[in-house]
């Protein structure tokens, strides 16, 4: 049984694939109870996040990676944030019903964005359309597009009868050549049997063992999956700088304070007129 969220690495020694397992359990349980989604939109969110955390584990630098569905269906946009120490949280807007649609119904006509971030250097965004029937094969779509590299994703997720979200990649290598094709097929048709409870119940080397126990496997040390929300009251009110400071009187005016409500954690933070003086230049403007 897992008992934490974790990725693990994994390479064939006989192949030129490597892969991924993750499992990301309790961070998708935070996501969930802090928002009221039906099943259908936290099996999208789910698989979203466990897909963040997949392509999270190949950055080769200290950054942040943002993956966003926009689409025209009821489920506007879903997007799952995570660093390079795999801290995660993500958020989602519905718009209508979504009771039994699936994933093509419920994101309609859209795109996929993955936006990286690194700490130094520039900034990079692919784009992928929502044509497929499944986030796994936008996901793969995506491999293809920005990388040229053959690669298989398996999502699972869901909220019956508890939060549960779980995944794998497998993907060649970069300097492997076509005539690896057929043990790629063969190591992709391998993971293609495993059930959504055996992704959920079994540990990775447990997992490898049941679809690989043929062939020579290397596991990497596990890296651990958090949940943190980056919301702060400080955050907060570095973003109430860029108002005008006759906004911000005027909005005191309206409310007795401002109120700012984070989208991921569900966290509210209020501002009192004392709290703002800094903005507001000083004590001259203070409200009685």
């Amino acid at each position: 049984m897992i008992m934490t969220d974790q990725l693990q690495r994994f390479l064939f020694d006989d192949f030129q694939i490597r892969g991924e397992i993750a499992h990301a359990n309790d961070s998708f349980n935070e996501i969930v109870k802090n928002h009221d989604f039906t099943p259908e939109v936290a099996n999208v969110v789910g698989e979203l996040l466990v897909a963040t955390t997949l392509l999270t584990a190949m950055l080769k630098f200290e950054g942040k990676i943002a993956v966003q569905l926009q689409g025209d269906g009821p489920l506007k946009m879903a997007v799952i944030n995570a660093d390079q120490n795999l801290q995660v949280r993500g958020t989602a807007r519905v718009e209508g019903e979504t009771a039994g649609l699936s994933f093509s119904q419920l994101v309609g006509k859209g795109h996929m964005m993955i936006t990286i971030t690194p700490d130094d250097g520039e900034r990079y965004q692919g784009i992928v359309d929502l044509n497929n029937d499944s986030l796994s094969s936008c996901l793969e779509n995506y491999f293809q597009q920005s990388e040229q590299l053959p690669t298989r994703v398996i999502l699972h997720a869901g909220i019956a009868p508890k939060a549960q979200a779980a995944g794998i990649l497998i993907q060649t290598l970069p300097a492997s050549s076509e005539t690896h094709e057929e043990d790629f097929q063969h190591v992709c048709a391998l993971a293609h049997t495993v059930k959504a409870e055996e992704l959920y119940d079994l540990t990775p080397e447990d997992l490898l063992f049941r679809l690989y126990h043929q062939e020579t496997v290397r596991l990497f040390d596990t890296q651990p999956i958090t949940y943190k929300c980056s919301c702060s009251k400080e955050r907060c009110l570095s973003s109430l700088a860029s108002i005008a400071p006759e906004e911000i009187n005027e909005l005191i005016k309206e409310h007795g304070a401002i109120e700012m409500h984070c989208e991921y954690c569900a966290s509210d933070y209020r501002f009192e007129v004392n709290d703002l003086q800094i903005l507001l230049g000083g004590t001259d403007n203070q409200q009685h």
